[in-house]
């Protein structure tokens, strides 16, 4: 099939124009982490829209219109989304399109995701999609997008075409995006003029206003370097101490002051859906009459110092992400710093923000040690060898009660009532399992439809246990359908943060790709392993052991691992965690994964209970 045409961008120094006196739908985008251009909203764009008109300098506070983007300002000088809480920065574009294609008549295509909510597609995808609906095509190939997917229209689904996957997909009417007509002159990047009126005085404006401030003051000073300075030097090596930006505001919010930090010897140059702006260098010059003031920012230096250099007492450190990696601060530096500027009046020093700490030094072969009270120091599991499936009514009545006079209440699984037949009664038949036969489980006492259970259980693991659906109590010994692999733990002589006076336990997990068996999601196809091996560590204490030797038990029932669709990719058919949290970060806790954590270890224990690996079993 023939791919649709679709809507066209003119771009103007990094900004889309449309020519003279042509109309065109405007749709504002922002630039994710898969380098995909994401639509705002119609309703978003309108305000984004309404905002340029009064201040093309301006900034856009994306939580007036849409309380699930509070945290995010569009700076349209940068044309950069800033995330306030975090710091992350993502490109904007103004993008055009024909206001006969789905964004000029508000028409919004979305796809089901695996948690059930309604995600848009792209709006080139959009657009393609509703140009082969409106010429009633069948079908849509979307390869030619760079996309290995069919849409059926007769359906309204997507269909993965290597995985034979299909999700749901549905066509929406909402607010027809913004029409605007005319050009601008091509010599400018972006409208420039001067500010009309005051500046707002709430605390929100505020914010907005002396965090462009601090933006363009940091822009402005890489743009005016001077031609005799001398180059950056390198950014500190890894592990070495960061450097730090010692600012102070201003009396008033229409500029931004930065004075360098003293220093003991010379000084030297160092350097988000959300986020906008730059670093180093010192302009000077007052404003030119007329100009915003916010804008063109007063009289100001900004001069980065050495880790060397001392912070004033007194003086609160905030890191600052540097997402690049390189050895310029990043530009949420500059929204930051509009941030702290707001906030109380007082000198704050920013730093680059640490990298997380994921492994220990190097360790000689002779330093590893043997796990004390664990013997070996390795456990391996294999292809599953599926033995003849146990008979799902014997499992069932293992388990249970028969119930002579049940209560008039309702049965969870199928919510008919228990002195009623069973809901799965002409839907699933099994000899001598009447529908009407009620059961209650031995230990929690809760009561179903015994023919409910016989259904549950055929569609679960079959591997002999059974789980009540009410309370989680597990009957049994359940196993999962992790694939085959290798667990090592050994000690090391290191600590972890918290952990001063102890030894380390470093477990190693290493699963190879392979081929899906019949308890996988899709038997015979690839599964891919990432990240293999994965590094997890524990305290040698007496509850680090305790939780390494459930692990173990949980390691040989395969409920480590599973095979799922990631949370953090969404690649589907690959090695997944399976429910049990592990610690992969050695040495510090950025990412939520490390230490210290008083409460992790009693968690971990909570976790490996709900999946039926208690200490009893572990002794076993």
């Amino acid at each position: 099939m023939s791919r649709p045409g679709q809507g066209v961008m003119v771009p103007v120094s990094g900004l889309g124009f449309p020519p003279q006196n042509v109309a065109r739908v405007v749709v504002w985008e922002w630039l994710n982490e898969h380098s995909r251009w994401r639509p705002y909203t119609a309703t978003v764009c309108h305000h984004i829209e309404s905002v340029l008109k009064e201040d093309a300098r301006g900034s856009v506070v994306l939580g007036q219109v849409d309380a699930q983007l509070v945290p995010y300002i569009i700076d349209l000088q940068s044309m950069h989304q800033f995330r306030q809480d975090t710091g992350t920065m993502r490109p904007v574009r103004r993008n055009f399109y024909d206001p006969s294609s789905a964004p000029g008549k508000g028409i919004v295509w979305e796809w089901e995701n695996d948690g059930g909510a309604w995600t848009a597609y792209d709006m080139d995808i959009c657009i393609t999609i509703q140009n082969a609906y409106e010429k009633q095509h069948p079908w849509l190939d979307l390869s030619s997008l760079g996309f290995c997917y069919l849409i059926y229209f007769n359906s309204m689904s997507q269909m993965n075409r290597q995985t034979r996957r299909r999700r749901r997909l549905r066509r929406r009417l909402d607010l027809a995006y913004p029409l605007t007509v005319g050009s601008i002159p091509k010599s400018q990047s972006w409208p420039v003029g001067a500010s009309s009126g005051q500046p707002c005085s709430c605390q929100q404006c505020l914010l907005v206003n002396s965090t462009r401030a601090a933006s363009n003051a940091i822009l402005a000073s890489q743009r005016r370097k001077a031609p005799s300075a001398p180059p950056a030097p390198p950014p500190p090596p890894p592990g070495g101490p960061p450097g730090t930006l010692a600012v102070r505001p201003s009396a008033t919010f229409a500029g931004a002051a930065l004075w360098a930090a003293p220093a003991a010897g010379p000084t030297e140059p160092t350097p988000p859906p959300g986020v906008p702006p730059r670093s180093p260098s010192a302009p000077s010059g007052a404003p030119t009459p007329g100009q915003n003031n916010l804008n063109r920012p007063g009289p100001q230096r900004a001069t980065s110092v050495s880790a060397r250099a001392s912070i004033p007492p007194g003086v609160p450190a905030l890191p600052v992400k540097n997402l690049n990696g390189t050895g310029p601060v990043h530009p949420a530096l500059a929204g930051m710093t509009g941030i702290l500027l707001c906030a109380a009046g007082l000198p704050v020093c920013l730093t680059r923000a640490p990298k997380p700490i994921l492994h220990p030094p190097p360790v000689s072969k002779s330093d590893v040690k043997p796990v004390p009270g664990v013997p070996g120091v390795c456990r391996k599991t294999k292809k599953k060898h599926l033995k003849k499936s146990k008979n799902p009514e014997d499992v069932v009545r293992r388990y249970m009660q028969k119930v002579k006079n049940p209560p008039d209440e309702d049965c969870t699984i199928c919510m008919e009532r228990l002195v009623t037949a069973s809901g799965y009664e002409g839907v699933l038949r099994r000899k001598g399992v009447r529908p009407e036969l009620v059961g209650r489980l031995g230990r929690c006492g809760h009561m179903y439809h015994l023919l409910c259970l016989v259904a549950m259980y055929s569609n679960g693991n079959k591997d002999g246990s059974l789980q009540c659906p009410t309370c989680k109590a597990i009957y049994g010994e359940k196993t999962g359908t992790q694939p085959p692999g290798k667990m090592e733990f050994h000690l090391i002589p290191h600590s972890l943060p918290g952990f001063a006076d102890t030894q380390t336990i470093r477990i190693v997990y290493d699963i190879p790709t392979g081929i899906q068996g019949p308890e996988h999601p899709n038997p015979g196809k690839k599964f891919t392993a990432r990240g293999f091996p994965r590094h997890c560590y524990l305290p040698n204490n007496e509850k680090g052991r305790k939780v390494l030797r459930l692990l173990i038990t949980a390691w040989e029932r395969r409920l480590i691992f599973t095979i799922g669709t990631s949370n953090t990719t969404g690649e589907s058919d690959t090695v997944v965690w399976n429910e049990i949290h592990h610690k992969t970060e050695f040495g510090s806790n950025l990412t939520g994964h490390g230490y210290p954590d008083a409460s992790y270890l009693d968690n971990v224990l909570a976790e490996l209970t709900a999946q039926g690996v208690s200490e009893a079993a572990a002794k076993a």
